[in-house]
This record gives C-alpha cells, sequence and structure tokens, in this order.
C-alpha cells in the first residue's frame, strides 16, 4: 500500500500546482509550503532563509566565510548561530521531517529530495514532472515574471537542484531509476494527476494475478 508519493519537478513545470491537486484528489497532506514551514519551526529561523537554501548548496563566498570563521575562536562561539543559514543543517533538518512526513503517512512530498531520502519505502511512489522550455518560460511569465527573468530562473534553480543532488546523494539528477513515473506536464495539470493516481494503482495491485478467458 502507498502512503506516500513524491513529486520531483523541474522548475516552472507546474509540479507545485500538480502536487496540490493531486493531495486534494487523495485527501492527503501537502508537504510543500508546510515542509519549509516545519523546517523553520524545527531550527528555529525565519521560512525566508529556509525558502533561499532548500534544495541548494551555500553559495561560494558563504562557504569560505563559512570555512574561514571556523577555523577561528570568534567562529567556534558563533557556530550555532551560523548554523542557521547552513545547507548542510538544511539538509539534515529536511531528511529528519521527510522521513516522519513518510511515517505518518498520506502525503505528498514536493521536492527537496524526497525521491532520493525515501528511495528504500516500499510504500513510498515516486514521481518526477518535467516540460518544454517554453511551457515553462509560459508559466512563469503568467505568475509575473519577465521573459528574461523567467529564462533566467528556468535554467539557473535547476542547475541549482542538481548540483544539492550531486553535492549530498552524489547522483545526477533527476536520476531516473529513482522515479516510477515521469510526466510531461504539457498534458495537462489534472492529466497528469490522473496519471500518477492510474499509477499508484498499478503498483498496488496484487502482483502474480491472471486473468482467465
Amino acid at each position: 500500500m502507498i502512503k506516500i508519493i513524491t513529486l520531483e519537478r523541474e522548475y516552472g513545470s507546474g509540479g507545485g500546482v500538480i502536487a496540490k491537486k493531486l493531495a486534494e484528489r487523495l485527501g492527503w497532506k501537502l508537504w510543500d509550503q508546510l515542509l519549509t514551514n516545519e523546517i523553520a519551526r524545527s531550527m528555529k529561523c525565519n521560512e525566508a532563509d529556509v525558502e533561499q537554501r532548500e534544495e541548494r548548496r551555500d553559495p561560494l563566498a558563504y562557504r569560505l566565510l563559512k570555512s574561514f570563521m571556523r577555523g577561528t575562536f570568534e567562529g567556534n562561539l558563533n557556530a550555532p548561530e551560523m548554523q542557521l543559514l547552513d545547507a548542510d543543517c538544511i539538509f539534515e533538518t529536511t531528511a529528519r521531517v521527510v522521513q516522519q512526513a513518510a511515517i505518518a503517512g498520506n502525503g505528498v512530498v514536493v521536492g527537496r529530495g524526497g525521491a532520493y531520502f525515501l528511495r528504500d519505502r516500499p510504500d513510498a511512489y515516486h514521481v518526477f514532472v518535467y516540460a518544454p522550455r517554453e511551457d515553462k518560460i509560459r508559466r512563469l511569465q503568467e505568475s509575473g515574471k519577465t521573459e528574461a527573468e523567467a529564462k533566467e530562473l528556468v535554467d539557473s534553480v535547476d542547475e541549482e537542484r542538481a548540483a544539492f543532488v550531486k553535492k549530498y546523494f552524489n547522483l545526477k539528477w533527476p536520476t531516473l531509476s529513482r522515479y516510477h513515473l515521469m510526466m510531461n506536464s504539457h498534458i495537462g495539470e489534472d492529466a497528469v494527476v490522473d496519471m500518477i493516481l492510474a499509477g499508484v494503482a498499478l503498483v498496488e495491485k496484487p502482483q502474480g494475478v491472471v486473468s482467465q478467458n
């Protein structure tokens, strides 16, 4: 029985909306903004700080500063405060929160490496949503971005997500073998939700049953 669904997505592919619709159809909890909120609560920091660091490595300048400060007496004294903006700490907290969400069950986890954190759970179903570049740019423009901003975000955000997965899991993003289903959102958000539900039903279908004709 599938108890948790992870949904990884290309930036601008509409994955967040699809996850929301999927959770609504199932009557399950949506772990998207809620996941960010829980991570921030656990780390006792602002949600905005977590949002800036999720699925990303620390910026180069920050990594250099962190390495320098941790080699000084003042840096050791301030280590707890420095961890609030530390991608490594966010990663560790995310791993714990995602695992807790999986144990609770009946949830849809959006991004944050969910498919990688929960790769060994037989009750997890993993989805990857992608889209043509022009669709992603159009969707971002409809949300208020300029064409130039949309193009830059489509390229840079996914590059950061790929670098995040490479750093913390030593895998290429997306790792095809990690997913049960990969869907092109160009077919429509509701159609993608239908296909995900159909895929889950197939996985839950008893194996070895042979129809009698």
